[in-house]
Order: structure tokens, then sequence, then C-alpha cells
């Protein structure tokens, strides 16, 4: 999937082994602390993302900005994986999680860009309905960017390892809080 916005061209791609080095650095950094892989070793990134890779129901994706590495992202079955038993699923549902880079420099709207990117290269199959997402409640920062993209919260829902307020977006949703902006 490749995306041009104003910001530049943005394409996703498999992650693959050789991306553990540096998704251990993104993952380790203290401004992605959400992410909960602070304390990671190489070798605990490395079996998480090989597990990952394995997984019939989850997989993991590195974005490209101008051909560069510059977030990660995850998608993965919701009734199988991250929610499962937690939420009333719908046919068509799918889950995911993104984590941009710490950047070299801020580059303002970024993180809007990558989350526009991600949401298009979700809905680029049709067979996607309604994209659900589980933050810690705590992560305002993703709830903002969450709803410039068209996620409504439907309720906050304990996973063992969080508070997290369950979220959704339609196609429509996001169509919707995206058409006639500048990403």
């Amino acid at each position: 999937m490749t995306s041009t916005k104003p910001l530049g061209t943005f394409t996703v791609r498999p992650m693959d082994p050789s991306d553990a080095e540096r998704v251990h650095a993104w993952v380790t950094h203290p401004r992605s602390a959400f992410w909960m892989m602070g304390d990671a070793r190489l070798e605990d990134v490395e079996r998480e993302y090989t597990a990952i890779a394995a997984h019939p129901h989850h997989d993991a994706l590195i974005g490209l900005h101008e051909g560069r590495p510059a977030f990660l992202m995850e998608r993965y079955d919701p009734t199988e994986v991250e929610l499962k038993g937690l939420y009333e699923a719908e046919p068509g549902d799918i889950g995911m999680h993104f984590l941009v880079a710490p950047p070299e420099e801020p580059v303002h709207g970024f993180t809007l860009a990558v989350i526009t990117t991600v949401m298009e290269t979700l809905f680029a199959d049709p067979r996607v309905r309604r994209v659900v997402v589980e933050p810690d409640v705590t992560n305002t920062a993703v709830h903002a960017l969450n709803k410039a993209v068209g996620f409504e919260a439907i309720r906050e829902i304990t996973k063992p390892e969080k508070q997290a307020l369950l979220s959704a977006c339609t196609r429509e949703q996001f169509e919707a809080a995206t058409t006639g902006d500048d990403r």
C-alpha cells in the first residue's frame, strides 16, 4: 500500500526479522511507554515479533516514509487476539496498534499522517468494515489522534496489562473524518 500526502509518500511492508534491532530501539524509547516494552532486551523483541509472524491472526508491518522505516503497525483479529471475549465483535472487525518511531526532528502532522496511512491500509481490504483499538485509558494523545480519524469511544475495558478505552471506527466514519482534509 502506498499513500502520498503533503508530508510525502508512506508505504507499508511486512516486518522482517532484520527489523528487530530497529524496532527494539523504538519500543524501548521513553516516548513509547504505552507500548509496555521499555525494559525489553533485543532477544525479547525478536521473540515477540517471531511469535506474531507465526500467529495466524496477528501480523506486524513496518511503515516507511519516503522509503525509510518510520513506524510499526500491527493488525490482528480481535476475536482471536487482544480483545477475545472482551467486547461484542461485529463481522468485518479488525484490530490494530501503531507506534511512530522517535523522531530525529518532530514534524507537525506526522503522527496524524501515519495513523491515516494505517487506517487506509486496513480499509484497503474490502472485508474490513470496522477497526477496533484498545489504548490505555491514560493515553490522551492517542485518543485525540483516534478521534481525528473517526474513532468513537465505546467503553473502558479491563485487560490483564492495562485499563483500556475500547474504541471503534467504521469505514464511513473514517471517510467522513478525513475527506477534504489535507493529509
